[in-house]
């Protein structure tokens, strides 16, 4: 692409440019998206890389997601009422989150560990009724609370793709990513959708029953896109235990959404 043909689709609507090549898929329209939507993959990448082990590159998050953007740009529906920004964000998630389950990067004791843990969160919260403490976590797994922190730092990579887990719905073939909420396939039909807003609104309801500060890193790293150092900021408390409190909220979401999933 030359900087000529550039500057012209620059001052063209992009709502313009989507219909020309949804109607004839232009290779030069094509590489304008990837070139203008690059920066939304790093930036993405880069929130995904924060917290994630050493082996992990930050460069091969970007080239993860920039499938996912690809993807993005061969299935975006302009008559849609969704920004393609917001559309690609969810596809380039999702794509880093699918390439990091299939190389399974986090050890197997750390898996184990967090389910155990998880399991331990649930149990107790059924048993009281309310969510449980630190101190009841704890207790509950024989350790103290500076240790529990530790181990929620250890375990914070498992809670990071967790969340990005799929919902399979009463038909198998159907996959509906877990925070995916802004999307409609255009071949879903009338049932699937009726269950797809069942489930926005399961989420939903999770999610105000989290701990007060557990509920503000949720909305504030997947729906504000805000990071983990940015959201510290925000509650005034280390990076570190935005971490933990992530993994503590997300732990009790599984566990909710589970016993949910079950009652359908």
């Amino acid at each position: 692409m030359n900087q000529k043909q550039r500057d012209e689709f620059d001052n063209t609507d992009e709502t313009v440019l989507w219909k020309k090549y949804k109607k004839d898929p232009d290779l030069i329209i094509r590489e304008y998206f990837i070139e203008k939507y690059a920066p939304l993959v790093k930036y993405v990448a880069g929130k995904v890389a924060v917290g994630m082990p050493h082996n992990v590159e930050y460069e091969d998050l970007v080239s993860y997601g920039t499938f996912g953007l690809l993807d993005a740009i061969e299935k975006f529906d302009p008559t849609k009422e969704v920004k393609f920004k917001t559309y690609a964000m969810t596809r380039v998630r999702g794509a880093i989150y699918d390439e990091l389950r299939t190389i399974d990067w986090i050890p197997r004791s750390i898996r184990q560990k967090a389910k155990e843990v998880e399991k331990i969160i649930i149990d107790l919260e059924n048993k009281m009724g309310r969510a449980v403490e630190d101190e009841e976590i704890a207790k509950e797994l024989d350790l103290s609370v500076d240790e529990l922190h530790s181990l929620f730092s250890k375990i914070s990579g498992t809670s990071l793709v967790s969340l990005n887990d799929v919902w399979h719905g009463s038909d198998e073939s159907e996959e509906l990513s877990f925070i995916e909420t802004i999307e409609s396939p255009a071949n879903m039909n009338p049932d699937v959708m009726v269950e797809r807003e069942e489930i926005k609104t399961m989420i939903i309801s999770a999610i105000q029953k989290l701990p007060d500060r557990e509920k503000k890193v949720i909305v504030l790293y997947y729906y504000e896109d805000l990071t983990l150092k940015e959201i510290g900021e925000v509650l005034e408390v280390t990076e570190s235990r935005v971490s933990q409190l992530h993994t503590k909220a997300i732990m009790r979401l599984r566990g909710r959404l589970a016993q949910m999933k079950n009652l359908l």
